[in-house]
């Protein structure tokens, strides 16, 4: 095995082992005291909201589910070799996601943060929403690769949970104000992912093309 493929087998374990890591998150939240991680920064009377509760656990649930399912579906070898099962997790990753965006767009109008923070994470529950939508359409038609396509950015949008958490402590390391950071990292936890994408989308057209594909 060279170098390169070390080096892939590794960031891929890593990747793996994030989305995985963070799926099992909002365990947390269903057990042991209830106000704990995020819910440390909401007012008394929000914690009591029927409806905000429904939009944040809801989201986070289905978003953990999302996020521990739709990995292992950028395996080529999987989508080959287990096409079937292949399909079916592409189906509760986009009704898991549709799901936890919607809620996600929700809660944000509350987010921690004020205005910026809130613009941040409506922006990126929306942006997660119409990807994955479109993502679920293009393969109902059969065009293929615009589903993978739009499916990069859908889970670009999904990995923000993992990101959020890699950023927020690296921001917290060199700033004191937690408010500040947060407004930071609603836009940084989602926008470089998209970016990302994009770049790893036009890597993989260029192959195609010269390989004639």
């Amino acid at each position: 095995m060279d170098h390169r493929a070390i080096i892939q087998k590794g960031l891929w374990s890593i990747f793996a082992f994030l989305c995985i890591g963070v799926s099992l998150y909002p365990i947390k939240y269903f057990i042991g005291a209830k106000n704990v991680g995020l819910l440390a920064t909401k007012s008394p009377e929000l914690l009591l909201d029927s409806l905000w509760n429904t939009g944040f656990y809801g989201h986070i649930v289905f978003g953990g589910i999302a996020l521990l399912v739709g990995w292992a579906q950028f395996s080529k070898r999987f989508r080959t070799k287990r096409i079937k099962l292949h399909r079916i997790l592409g189906k509760v990753y986009s009704v898991s996601s549709v799901i936890s965006a919607l809620c996600g767009i929700g809660i944000a109008f509350s987010a921690t943060g004020g205005g910026v923070a809130q613009m941040g994470f409506i922006s990126l529950g929306i942006i997660w929403f119409a990807t994955t939508i479109v993502a679920y359409r293009y393969i109902k038609k059969g065009a293929v690769i615009k589903h993978q396509t739009f499916m990069f950015y859908s889970y670009a949008a999904c990995f923000a949970a993992v990101t959020l958490r890699v950023w927020l402590p690296i921001l917290l390391v060199f700033m004191d104000d937690f408010m500040v950071a947060y407004r930071i990292v609603a836009w940084l936890c989602w926008v470089p992912n998209l970016l990302f994408a994009w770049y790893m989308i036009h890597s993989m057209a260029r192959k195609r093309t010269i390989h004639g594909i």
